[in-house]
């Protein structure tokens, strides 16, 4: 993740172009809320299910990057099926390998409705990297990027039973078949994010930068709704440097601050319900009541590539970066644990509120599908 600072002029013009936001969402009632795991032990740094097997060093072309890998695949084919996967891989040289080929990995686990055709569904992209610098030798980038990808696997653990059920709703009611109705959710774990050497538009974002260029290649049949992938992203969500206490993450672009505010929503009312751990001085998403005035200038991270070419982009990065960035304590021993879990309930509460599961709201407790832990 770097520090650079990125002009914004062209991109934010190529956001007032966009269409405004068709997703129409109820919010979760206090009682789905209340049912929201935190993921428990399953993100303890020793033995966790989801977080454990990544806190190790993760830079493309190692063997620390293949056991990420094997890590998200066994999870999603074991505990998911009915997620399809995608890799999207591609080569480039660095600066730190001369002419030698760096082998990068895109994984894309997405769930459709099952009657969606291609170019058919919106959906929504949760989206974190999960490659680690290669300097300081041993880093392991807990907050940067191991936490955040735990998080969407259990957020998307947590979501599948009740895509399923809403799916099979739909089905037996005969709906679908509309952009207001097919909707779907994508994780996009991205490989190459850090720079080899020293952050610049070609040494930094290798995983993204490939993939957004070959979605905006990959034309859909000529009936579809969506021109291309990219048309199909109804929000991009990107988690970075989460992990570390007492975060404050601004919200740093105009044409998605409305998702900003749900999303800080969710964090207010989980808090007066008594249903987050951590106590920081201040929200975690402090900027529900922003003035409408932004900078023209954000964090350069993996959105980038995608924002240059339209898609809506709500950027969950804290601002200023957590003391242990880019250093050898971004480990699992640093992370604040009860943070790390308030952060997995409320990506996870604004993922089921953004695709309008109050439609399958369990009427009692006992009907929540519920995680093996958590």
């Amino acid at each position: 993740m770097s520090g650079r600072v990125i002009p914004m002029l062209l991109l934010l013009a190529l956001h007032q172009l966009l269409i405004s936001p068709v997703v129409a969402y109820t919010a979760l009632s206090d009682h789905f809320l209340k049912l929201v795991p935190s993921g428990g032990d399953d993100f303890d740094i020793k033995n966790g299910k989801l977080l454990a097997p990544i806190l190790i060093p993760r830079v493309a072309g190692t063997p620390g990057q293949t056991a990420a890998q094997e890590h998200f695949v066994n999870f999603f084919r074991d505990e998911l099926p009915n997620w399809k996967m995608e890799w999207f891989n591609s080569t480039s040289t660095t600066p730190a390998t001369g002419n030698k080929q760096v082998p990068f990995a895109n994984l894309l686990f997405k769930r459709e409705p099952p009657w969606a055709k291609e170019g058919q569904s919106n959906l929504l992209t949760l989206v974190a990297h999960y490659d680690s610098k290669i300097y300081p030798n041993g880093f392991i980038g807990a907050t940067d990027s191991a936490a955040p990808c735990a998080i969407l696997m259990h957020v998307a653990r947590y979501l599948d039973k009740f895509v399923t059920q809403m799916h099979d709703e739909m089905s037996a009611l005969g709906e679908g078949g509309t952009v207001e109705m097919d909707m779907g959710v994508q994780i996009l774990l991205l490989d190459g994010e850090e720079a080899f050497q020293t952050w610049t538009e070609t040494d930094s974002l290798y995983g993204s930068r490939a993939l957004a260029e070959h979605w905006e290649e990959s034309v859909h049949p000529a009936m579809s709704f969506y021109r291309n992938p990219l048309d199909q992203i109804s929000l991009f969500v990107l988690l970075d440097l989460l992990g570390a206490a007492n975060p404050k993450v601004p919200s740093f672009f105009q044409t998605t601050h409305w998702a900003y505010q749900g999303m800080a929503t969710i964090e207010d009312r989980m808090r007066k319900l008594g249903l987050l751990e951590s106590n920081p001085p201040a929200p975690f998403l402090p900027d529900h009541d922003k003035m409408p005035t932004f900078s023209r200038a954000s964090i350069d991270d993996d959105h980038r590539p995608f924002m240059a070419r339209g898609v809506p982009v709500l950027h969950v990065i804290p601002n200023p970066f957590p003391g242990v960035w880019h250093t050898m304590e971004d480990d699992g021993a640093h992370l604040d644990m009860p943070t790390v879990r308030d952060w997995s309930k409320i990506v996870t509460a604004f993922t089921l509120e953004w695709l309008d599961m109050m439609e399958v709201e369990p009427k009692e407790d006992s009907e929540a599908p519920a995680p093996a832990t958590g």
